[in-house]
């Protein structure tokens, strides 16, 4: 094999985002116990994912504008994920908790028993 070919095939995507946990994190929230009458968008962002959906609480925008819910982001290193929340009085993400697994990341956003991010 040439250099030119196997510098080809080195070349190594990130593993995150991408469109399968993508689906998976959208099919996960739809068993959600709060906000279930809106429609949250899971995006990708560099190394995970951004959840943000209309605030119908008025609680964060008056307007019910589309506010932040979770970040999720992947750490490579680690194989961990580290969810975090939006703390939307100084506009600052705040590492909530650190999970070995997908899953785990979308129990706790689904349970949100402290409601840190369906507010």
């Amino acid at each position: 094999m040439n250099a030119a070919v196997s510098r080809k095939l080195d070349v190594r995507r990130p593993a995150h985002p991408n469109d399968l946990d993508r689906k998976r994190i959208e099919r996960a929230i739809r068993s959600r116990q709060r906000y279930r009458y809106v429609s949250p968008n899971v995006s990708g962002v560099i190394g995970g994912y951004l959840i943000d959906s209309p605030c119908c609480s008025r609680n964060i925008d008056a307007e019910g504008g589309v506010i932040d819910v979770a970040l999720l982001h992947h750490d490579a290193a680690s194989t961990t994920w580290q969810l975090f929340r939006k703390d939307h009085k100084t506009g600052v993400w705040e590492l909530h908790s650190t999970h070995q697994r997908l899953a785990s990341v979308t129990d706790v956003l689904n349970t949100d028993p402290e409601r840190v991010f369906w507010q």
